[in-house]
């Protein structure tokens, strides 16, 4: 009864990874990124190393922006915009 009900709505087009995403980014990516920020008070904040908290900093930053990049969808436009600057 279930497997007839699947297949029926998967050949309607009803049946997607819309909700999953949507959940991941609403959810799980806002708890990684608290993590990171955690860790790296917790690393470098309690031993005074401030100057390697920065670096770190400057990598999750870079990280954040390849993260954006991928779920906005927009990097293909990113990409023709840097083959642009070395085509004519």
């Amino acid at each position: 009864m279930t497997t007839m009900t699947l297949a029926a709505l998967a050949q309607q087009g009803e049946l997607g990874t819309g909700g999953v995403r949507t959940w991941l980014l609403d959810n799980i990516v806002p708890l990684v990124l608290l993590a990171v920020a955690l860790l790296l008070l917790w690393l470098g904040g309690g031993k005074g190393d401030n100057a390697g908290v920065m670096r770190r900093l400057g990598g999750v930053v870079i990280a954040l922006a390849l993260i954006g990049l991928a779920v906005s969808g927009l990097g293909v436009d990113v990409g023709e915009w840097l083959a642009g600057l070395f085509t004519g």
